[in-house]
């Protein structure tokens, strides 16, 4: 069972858009991340087995390339872009619910690849909570608790075959601290780093702090994969960003934007929580469980006779940013959960009714945050630069092949009427 001291962390974000809180707390088709004829990229055949070859105490291992992944490939002149979506899942874990190894199979079946951020105390066992040094707070103290060994040997098991699948195992970073009391918004740069290396460390090592000596190896080297996260309560994302950026990140997804094409700053990729339509009210909140439920009841334990009404207006809210997006300026749709069973597990119920819908649509590719920079690196900049201009739900006034002309043309984009 995962560690039972977990707490929910509330925050606001001062904008008109937004009305809610974003935390934290602690679930045989075709290949994910395949797509045959894809605009966006070529699959690639799986490479043939290569020989283990285990790091440090092998707890990690270098088994050669990732599989079912894509080859990400420029635009063409003129080329409308796909339409990237992104299920992320912060403080990623299996725990009871089995929330992991489920949403492991609706990803299969839906075509998609993810991405897991892994909280790093999550692969630290109680009894070794002194191991961790978390800054401006007590050693060994923690605000999500720390694991089992059942539990960490479970969520080994997951991380193993999600990543054998092509997802991608991100970090959500270890304490989660919130606020301004010592929280990771407080937090210096060499603070940053600090965490970071425990993060990588607490991975790289649960066999030793464990004894789970005779368990699989996780099959590659964190020091490689790891290349993005995702900030407690959206907190502290300039620091971290000047931490991780010489640490080996490629991104970071703790900002709050909207719907348009992601950025780069801080050499690194900023691809942020959007706001999407709450539907039948007057605001829109983050694409994330957290902000419906606490924008609906306040509560994870709300009136059990709105719970299927809850989810079903995140459900609806979600697919509508998909639409605007999917006919509009195809910006990446980014998507944030955690495996929970708040109102009576409605929200787990909704996305998995969105992956369900959006995956399998025409020229849709649900990816992980490391397959959408893998394909951004790929474009032209000038090309990333010209689609940052489309603003939420615009599309080119003249068309695709005149917006994304190899020749600049006259191209206005149009804002559509809403109904």
């Amino acid at each position: 069972m995962m560690a039972t001291t977990r707490k929910i962390a509330l925050w606001s974000v001062s904008t008109a858009l937004l009305a809610g809180a974003a935390g934290c707390s602690g679930a045989e088709q075709a290949a994910p991340g395949e797509k045959k004829g894809a605009a966006a990229a070529q699959p690639h055949k799986a490479p043939a087995a290569a020989p283990v070859r285990l790091i440090g105490d092998g707890s990690t291992a270098y088994t050669g390339a990732q599989p079912h992944l894509t080859r990400p490939e420029r635009l063409k002149p003129g080329q409308q872009p796909p339409q990237f979506v992104v299920f992320s899942w912060d403080g990623a874990g299996e725990d009871s619910q089995k929330l992991f190894s489920h949403f492991r199979k609706v990803a299969k079946e839906s075509n998609a690849t993810m991405t897991y951020f892994l909280s790093g105390v999550y692969m630290l066992p109680t009894e070794k909570r002194d191991l961790y040094s978390p800054p401006r707070h007590s050693q060994g103290r923690s605000d999500i608790g720390f694991n089992d060994i059942k539990s960490i040997r479970n969520t080994a098991e997951q991380v193993r075959g999600a990543w054998q699948e092509g997802n991608e195992i991100g970090t959500h970073f270890n304490g989660h601290f919130c606020g301004p009391d010592g929280g990771v918004g407080t937090w210096s740069v060499p603070e940053w780093q600090s965490e970071i290396r425990q993060a990588k460390s607490f991975v790289k090592t649960w066999k030793s702090t464990t004894g789970l000596r005779h368990e699989k190896p996780l099959p590659f080297d964190y020091e490689q994969e790891l290349v993005g996260g995702r900030t407690p309560c959206l907190e502290g994302q300039q620091n971290m960003m000047r931490a991780a950026r010489t640490m080996g990140f490629r991104y970071d997804s703790s900002g709050v934007g909207t719907q348009v094409w992601p950025q780069q700053r801080e050499g690194m990729w900023d691809i942020p929580m959007q706001t999407v339509p709450v539907p039948g009210r007057a605001f829109e909140t983050l694409s994330m469980d957290y902000n419906f439920m606490f924008n609906q009841s306040g509560t994870v334990h709300g009136d059990p006779s709105k719970h299927a009404y809850w989810g079903n207006q995140m459900r609806d809210g979600l697919e509508q940013a998909f639409n605007r997006a999917y006919t509009g300026n195809r910006a990446p749709l980014i998507i944030g959960n955690h495996f929970e069973s708040w109102n009576g597990g409605t929200y787990m119920r909704a996305v998995e009714e969105v992956i369900r819908t959006v995956c399998t649509k025409k020229d849709v590719h649900c990816v992980s945050f490391k397959q959408l920079v893998n394909w951004l690196d790929k474009q032209d900049p000038a090309t990333v630069e010209k689609l940052r201009k489309l603003e939420v739900a615009q599309k080119p006034k003249a068309g695709w092949a005149t917006y994304l002309a190899a020749q600049p043309q006259h191209a206005d984009v149009r804002t559509p009427q809403h109904h």
